[in-house]
C-alpha cells in the first residue's frame, strides 16, 4: 500500500490543451496544476494526470477497451454527485450508467466518459467496498 502523500501519475495525449483542460477542470472540476507550451498538470481526483500536447497519437474514436482510467468512488454518494455533474455539464458519455454484473459479487454502478481528444475515463462504485481494489 502506498503511503498518502505518495501519487499516483498517469500521462495521455491530447489533441488540444485548452479543449483539455475546458473538460478536465471546467467539467470535471479537476485543479489545474501547471501549464507549459506541451502540456498540462492536473490534480485529479487527488493524484496527477499530465495532457500532453501530441495530436498525432489522439485515438481516430473513443473506444473503451482494451485502455481507459477514471476512479472507483468508495461512497456512493460521491459517484452519483458526479452523474449530477456530467449531467449539468452535459459531458460527454461513451456508456452508461447502468449496473454492471448486477446480482454478483462485483456488482457495481458505472459510467463511461469521453474527453475531447477520445480518452475514455471509467467511474464507478461497488455495492462491496472490498472489491474497489
Amino acid at each position: 500500500m502506498r503511503p498518502s502523500a505518495d501519487t499516483f501519475h498517469l500521462a495521455i495525449p491530447a489533441r488540444d490543451l485548452d479543449e483539455a483542460a475546458t473538460f478536465y477542470v471546467g467539467g470535471l472540476g479537476a485543479k489545474l496544476a501547471r501549464r507549459y507550451a506541451d502540456r498540462i498538470t492536473l490534480d485529479f481526483f487527488g493524484d496527477q494526470l499530465v495532457c500532453h500536447l501530441d495530436p498525432e497519437a489522439v485515438a481516430e474514436r473513443a473506444v473503451a477497451y482494451p485502455r481507459h482510467f477514471g476512479v472507483t468512488f468508495a461512497d456512493s454518494g460521491d459517484f452519483d454527485r458526479l452523474l449530477r455533474l456530467v449531467e449539468l455539464r452535459k459531458l460527454r458519455v461513451l456508456d452508461g450508467p447502468h449496473v454492471r454484473f448486477e446480482g454478483t459479487a462485483e456488482e457495481h454502478r458505472t459510467i463511461f466518459l469521453v474527453d475531447p481528444s477520445n480518452n475514455v475515463l471509467e467511474f464507478k462504485h461497488y455495492l462491496d467496498p472490498r472489491l474497489c481494489y
